[in-house]
């Protein structure tokens, strides 16, 4: 219970100040920037590593917990709960904001400036690198050392620096549905329901593909 609760907070964290950078830049008339959102995203993720890494890993996103699953670093039994407390932390993020900011009417939802299957392309990039990182800086499921939060923190500021502007940059489905959901946004959402997850089970591919070992443990192995 301890871990599901670490990591609600966690995602109520990153979506409240992240989609929260998106709402007061627009409240403010573009104060924050875009290079600040970015940061706000990486620097908010590197906090929570920092802060629940060792409780429940601060995976803080379904595609990462979905990516250890396949790659054999974590039960199962607890994928769906871990789901569960992601989705219930990043819905409380957007009820607030939405109480704080009744005037934003996407609340931070991600949308494509673009087609579709452009954004669908780059999200499923964007996650596939970022869970690559992820799983070849942690031991488990959980992050290892001190500088595992500079390192995911670091990519994806990265990723919504250049990206962001054309796809949203989210790499998080609880990330993308609870605005969309608060806002009543659902337009183009399954793209950040399916192309997240997807990239997550291509890095576990692409890992075992130049790691010998410690990337995907055997299927005996056993899990944290």
């Amino acid at each position: 219970m301890k871990r599901l609760i670490a990591e609600c907070i966690g995602t109520f964290a990153l979506v409240f100040a992240g989609t929260g950078a998106i709402v007061i830049n627009e409240a403010t008339g573009g104060l924050i920037t875009h290079t600040g959102i970015a940061l706000t995203f990486g620097l908010v993720v590197l906090a929570m590593i920092y802060t629940f890494g060792d409780v429940s890993g601060a995976h803080l996103n379904p595609a990462v917990t979905l990516g250890f699953w396949t790659a054999g670093r974590f039960p199962a039994r607890d994928v769906a709960p871990y789901f569960a407390s992601q989705i219930i932390g990043a819905l409380c993020a957007s009820c607030t904001l939405r109480l704080l900011f009744p005037q934003s009417s996407l609340l931070g939802a991600t949308l494509p400036a673009g087609s579709e299957l452009q954004s669908f392309v780059l999200e499923t990039i964007l996650t596939f690198l970022l869970m690559l990182t992820i799983l070849n800086i942690s031991t488990g499921a959980k992050e290892k050392g001190i500088t595992a939060g500079i390192a995911v923190g670091a990519v994806i500021a990265l990723e919504a620096m250049f990206a962001g502007p054309i796809c949203g940059a989210s790499m998080n489905p609880a990330r993308s549905l609870a605005p969309a959901m608060v806002a009543s946004r659902l337009d183009h959402l399954w793209i950040y329901l399916v192309a997240p997850p997807l990239g997550a089970c291509l890095a576990t591919v692409a890992c075992r593909c130049v790691r010998e070992s410690g990337c995907c443990p055997t299927p005996n192995a056993k899990t944290v």
